[in-house]
């Protein structure tokens, strides 16, 4: 069902239908979308007329049904050109990809939330959930839980109350106090893993991604299954995932901030 937090007006409400649209995973019929919305039949009506009109969604006549259209690819591209750290992390992630032979993820926190932002399989890869574009939870992820180990105290407890503590399977953190014992222990070595938290069978080293003054850019992980590794065997790639990370983020910091850079030199030399 769609929902909308309150004070979001109509551009909340047009977004909601978009995420509702795109969670059916398939084209689909008005008539599917208002039995799984809580708007009024007109509201949502002329919400999907609008951003039909706006190339948001794309109409299929023949079928009668409505799915993502082309605008939000354009858009979602410039996002991931501008506001995602994947293409500066691009060079990077490739390159620890060939030297590891495993599955490779990049990944940023969207509200709470794991967004991969790119990802790297083997020559024979593993089936898994994560794809580049999907969401998946912070709290029993290792690129989640290794960019939550690292927030402020403050935007911890306000990302904590974002999750559901969903027992995926019998090894995911149920509780926030279970999770903040993990992330206390993941600060102290730095860096996390999945031990079959999320999927049975998919384990992984995971990696923040931090600046220079330790805020939270991102994270990166190596991923496996039980049957080709183990939790021990991944800790070997930890160095070579500290390395990539800390290129990243010095890439990522040129890259976005080279104007505070360049003032910095110059108040320096003054």
């Amino acid at each position: 069902m769609a929902r909308v937090q309150s004070g979001d007006g109509t551009v909340g409400k047009a977004v909601s239908v978009l995420d509702q649209i795109a969670a059916f995973g398939r084209p689909v019929r008005f008539s599917e979308l208002l039995d799984d919305s809580d708007m009024p039949k007109a509201t949502l009506y002329r919400l999907v007329q609008t951003l039909t009109n706006q190339g948001m969604l794309a109409y299929d006549p023949d079928r009668q049904t409505y799915a993502p259209g082309l605008r939000l690819v354009q858009l979602a591209h410039a996002a991931w050109e501008q506001s995602s750290i994947a293409p500066v992390a691009r060079p990077f992630v490739d390159k620890l990809a060939r030297k590891v032979g495993q599955t490779v993820h990049l990944a940023q926190l969207d509200h709470g939330h794991v967004l991969y932002v790119d990802k790297r399989d083997p020559a024979q890869p593993i089936a898994m959930f994560s794809q580049a574009g999907r969401v998946g939870p912070a709290y029993c992820t290792g690129v989640g839980k290794a960019m939550l180990a690292f927030l402020p105290e403050d935007e911890l407890e306000r990302v904590l109350q974002m999750q559901s503590f969903h027992r995926f399977t019998e090894h995911t953190l149920g509780t926030p106090e279970e999770l903040k014992a993990e992330l206390a222990a993941i600060r102290a070595r730095g860096y996390a893993f999945d031990r079959e938290e999320h999927e049975p069978r998919i384990i992984c080293i995971a990696m923040p991604i931090l600046t220079r003054s330790g805020r939270v850019l991102g994270a990166m992980s190596v991923t496996t299954s039980t049957a080709h590794n183990t939790l021990d065997g991944l800790t070997a790639y930890a160095p070579d995932l500290k390395h990539t990370a800390q290129e990243i983020a010095e890439t990522v910091e040129s890259w976005r901030f080279p104007e505070q850079t360049r003032t910095k030199q110059v108040m320096g030399a003054a």
